[in-house]
């Protein structure tokens, strides 16, 4: 045993297995993002710092602050600023967003108490409780790490738990399991690499950050063996950065790397430090980490080109994350003082979301606007603390290449959350915490120069410690109610139809501990707004509660103008489905809205400022019968609304469309002249003047347009299906045929082709020629299964006296029909089923009495008969 190693206390090796044990209990728990970590979090943070302190003061050494506690040590200090109550004037100064929350939501509801700058006290004491454990983890590592077998200890545990991780991913790959383990499948994440994290950004990062250090310790390996240790464990994590699909985790793992190589190098030029392990090493493990991973590239290079193709597309651009900076941007702006409060960015940042988005945004995915919106511009200042303090220990000399991969790790995981949120959660937050501690750590040299601004003896560090212990376990307490279980506690009582009182009494409860939720009040109104109209007004008052918090939300919108409606104030409840319409609820207007509409007033309250759902709904009202004068109406308003804006002439086509089906045929065609101004070569125009010709008595004129149209469109399906439709009306059937055997290469779907197969149906019928029609009426019932469907093979079946074929085909439509309307249509099975009965009766007899028919009476004889096993 060396005399370093007879130096160190077996408290310090105890505390070295509780960092240890931190590492390794990351991943373990979901990454982190599992309810129940928090507390064994902070326990072994305590214990770790707790044993290093006892440890430093048995061998007689002070215990070293490095400059990177600082923003520790900020944060902490922030979180705990903003969850003391402050009284209102206060607020305003520090929070005027959450004194207005406080006047608005808070006080009407009877909770007028003195509230905190966190928009969500629960979310802050559980960052609270993080950051407490992380400071205490770091300070333990800083302790640790001055053993140089402990430092590189704790370095391999990061290194092989990457590995671990990595590993586990590509046994499920392996053999298909898509559940962790078999058992715990992810619900709302769809990880292409199934591991502990369901994030594969969050993956790729901790990857990223294990494999940079393996590099580190297979370079500075004393020995070949453990150098191809580390180096395999490098390759390992490395090929699970690359099969993650994280594009952004690549890049910063490719970047980590680069800068690693700058680094060493620029060492090796300048011939400062210690000694660096021999270049031949170094050159072999790093083209060996370029060779795997190149064929890990090479592998994975199919998903990898799809993974990278979705960045181009529009609709990805337009929801990238960068996209959305600007918007939590201006979040940001509204919190200068103090912030938001640590971790409340998801409730609170709804109220500033100005663009409706499928997706919960629980983070920016930017540190530097994660910090702005919930610390304000004292988290801008302890980020850029941060990073100074990073770079003062960068710059400082002696690192060797451990140090540097260690470092150069932690850089591109730090970068990376400029587009993620790694660091967000403890797996990837403890690992680099840990890994910046073993650089950190007090030395003669860096004690000579400044690097460490403070130190403490290391009997008050215990207390700390335990101090410290304890105040995290009280923040994760106070932190056990948090959202995702408020939010289902009380969405459980609302879909259980619990009593209106209980669910109104706990939804205060859980208001007032998170105030910015809006799905807290939507919930409530929702209660309300089940009980019928007598409480329409208790509904409507939650749910603008709701939509203050979050004016884009599509369900308040609906609830709000169900509840409007029923206070008869119609126009604003017309509105609000137009808003819940624009927030995302595609399916209000026509589902909903539109029933309700009694006035053109009221149809133009809930119009979108777009032709094209002008025209939508006009659509709607033509195909509901009765209600062609409320179409009327509609158009002339929508035509006059909307005149100058692109699409007007798809109103006029359908005020045309009206007119035909009216049979106003002179107002048509002035409708149609109309459109034709407006757009005059569009197919669409020139179908519907032949439509208009037609209905004018014109069927000559209007066939020949039809047929010119096409020599112009040749291959135009629609346009040979209207053809061919014309002149089977015309009764030249033949030429139909011809239409329709034209267009026939063209076809793209099964819709095209059961209609194809429908007009040929409809040819051979007017030709005569039954058979060959109910051929193609049975193929269009199997691309196409629907009542009327297999009832049009059923006509034809009955025509040809195939009775009970017939009522087979009117069975199958029955099974496809609502209860309610199988009458009629059981009542024409029930006909078919005695008019072949009867006919099998009557040729039964026609045989039984021909004396030339006896030798076929054996295939008359009934079941009875054969089974008590008469001969013929």
């Amino acid at each position: 045993m060396s005399p370093a190693s007879r130096r160190t206390s077996r408290f310090t090796v105890f505390a070295e297995a509780a960092l240890a044990v931190l590492v390794v209990m990351g991943p373990l728990s979901l990454g982190g993002a599992a309810r129940w970590s928090l507390v064994p979090l902070g326990v072994v943070s305590a214990l770790a710092l707790g044993l290093a302190s006892v440890g430093a003061r048995r061998q007689g050494q002070s215990f070293q602050l490095p400059w990177l506690a600082a923003p520790l040590a900020g944060a902490i200090a922030l979180c705990l600023a903003q969850l003391v109550p402050l009284p209102t004037v206060l607020l305003q100064v520090f929070s005027p967003e959450a004194a207005a929350l406080r006047e608005f939501a808070l006080v009407p509801l009877g909770l007028p108490g003195l509230r905190p700058v966190s928009m969500d006290p629960p979310a802050t004491w559980r960052e609270l409780a993080k950051h407490l454990a992380y400071l205490m983890a770091f300070l333990a590592a800083v302790q640790v790490s001055r053993s140089r077998a402990s430092r590189q200890r704790l370095l391999s545990v990061v290194a092989f738990t990457g590995t671990g991780v990595a590993v586990v991913g590509f046994g499920h790959a392996l053999f298909g399991v898509n559940a962790l383990f078999g058992v715990l499948p992810w619900v709302h994440a769809q990880p292409t690499l199934v591991t502990f994290f369901a994030n594969p950004n969050h993956l790729a990062g901790f990857l990223g950050l294990a494999a940079t250090v393996s590099l580190g310790l297979a370079l500075t390996a004393g020995s070949r063996g453990r150098a191809l240790v580390f180096a395999l464990a490098a390759l390992v994590s490395g090929a699970g950065v690359l099969l993650s699909l994280s594009r952004g985790g690549i890049v910063f793992f490719a970047f980590g790397q680069v800068l690693l190589a700058l680094w060493l190098i620029r060492q090796r030029r300048g011939g400062e430090g210690r000694p660096l392990p021999m270049w031949g090493r170094s050159a072999a493990v790093l083209l060996g980490l370029l060779a795997v991973l190149a064929s890990g590239a090479y592998l994975a290079a199919d998903r990898l080109w799809a993974e990278a193709r979705t960045a181009d597309s529009v609709d990805k651009l337009r929801h990238s994350k960068v996209e959305l900076w600007p918007m939590m941007a201006r979040a940001a702006e509204a919190f200068p003082v103090l912030g938001m409060g640590r971790g409340a960015f998801e409730p609170t940042f709804p109220r500033y979301q100005t663009e409706s988005n499928p997706n919960t945004l629980t983070h920016p995915e930017n540190v530097v606007l994660q910090w702005g919106a919930e610390f304000g511009v004292p988290g801008l200042m302890l980020l850029a603390l941060g990073a100074w303090a990073f770079l003062r220990l960068l710059r400082q000399e002696g690192h060797g290449a451990a140090e540097l991969a260690a470092l150069s790790g932690v850089a591109a995981l730090g970068l990376h959350n400029l587009f993620d949120f790694s660091l967000e959660l403890p797996a990837c937050a403890a690992a680099a915490w840990v890994v910046l501690g073993t650089v950190a750590r007090p030395s003669e040299d860096k004690a000579r120069m400044g690097a460490m601004p403070w130190s403490a003896r290391p009997r008050p560090v215990m207390a700390w410690a335990m101090g410290l212990g304890v105040v995290s376990l009280g923040a994760a307490w106070l932190s056990r109610q948090d959202l995702e279980s408020a939010e289902s506690e009380l969405v459980g009582l609302v879909a259980a139809k619990a009593p209106l009182e209980h669910v109104r009494e706990r939804g205060l409860a859980l208001i007032d501990l998170h105030p910015s939720d809006y799905l807290l009040y939507q919930a409530v109104a929702v209660a309300y707004a089940n009980q019928g109209p007598a409480q329409a007004g208790s509904a409507l008052a939650f749910v603008n509660r709701a939509l203050y918090l979050r004016p884009v939300d599509a369900p308040s919108h609906r609830v709000a103008a169900r509840a409007l409606l029923v206070l008869g104030r119609r126009a604003q409840g017309f509105l609000e489905y137009r808003l819940a319409h624009e927030a995302g609820d595609v399916n209000v207007l026509l589902a909903e809205a539109l029933p309700r509409a009694r006035t053109v007033d009221e149809l133009s309250a809930m119009t979108p400022d777009t032709t094209e759902d002008a025209v939508r709904l006009a659509d709607a009202l033509l195909n509901t019968p009765g209600r062609q004068d409320a179409a009327r109406d509609y158009l002339a308003w929508a035509r006059e609304h909307f005149e100058g804006r692109v699409g007007i002439a798809a109103l006029w086509a359908r005020e045309a469309r009206l007119r035909l089906a009216r049979g106003e045929p002179e107002a048509a065609s002035a409708a149609c002249a109309e459109v034709e101004r407006r757009d005059p070569e569009a197919l669409s125009t020139l179908l519907l003047r032949a439509d208009v010709l037609r209905a004018q008595g014109k069927g000559d004129e209007a066939l020949q347009s039809l047929e010119r149209l096409l020599a112009r469109f040749p291959g135009n399906v629609e346009l040979s299906f209207t053809l061919a439709a014309r002149e089977l009306d015309a009764g030249l059937t033949r030429r139909a045929r011809d239409t329709l055997e034209g267009v026939g290469p063209f076809l793209t779907d099964f819709q095209q082709r059961a209609r194809l197969l429908a007009l040929e149906a409809a040819c051979f019928e007017h030709e005569g020629l039954l058979s060959r029609a109910v051929e193609r009426r049975q193929s269009v019932a199997r691309l196409q299964p629907s009542p009327d469907a297999y009832f049009a093979v059923a006509r034809l079946q009955e025509a040809l006296q195939r009775y009970d074929a017939a009522a087979r085909s009117v069975h199958e439509g029955l099974r496809l029909m609502p209860p309610g309307t199988r009458k009629d249509v059981e009542a024409w099975a029930a006909r078919l089923e005695a008019v072949e009965r009867g006919r099998v009766e009557a040729r039964r007899k026609e045989l039984v009495e021909d004396p030339r028919a006896q030798e076929l009476e054996h295939y008359l004889r009934t079941p009875d008969a054969v089974g008590d096993g008469a001969m013929p």
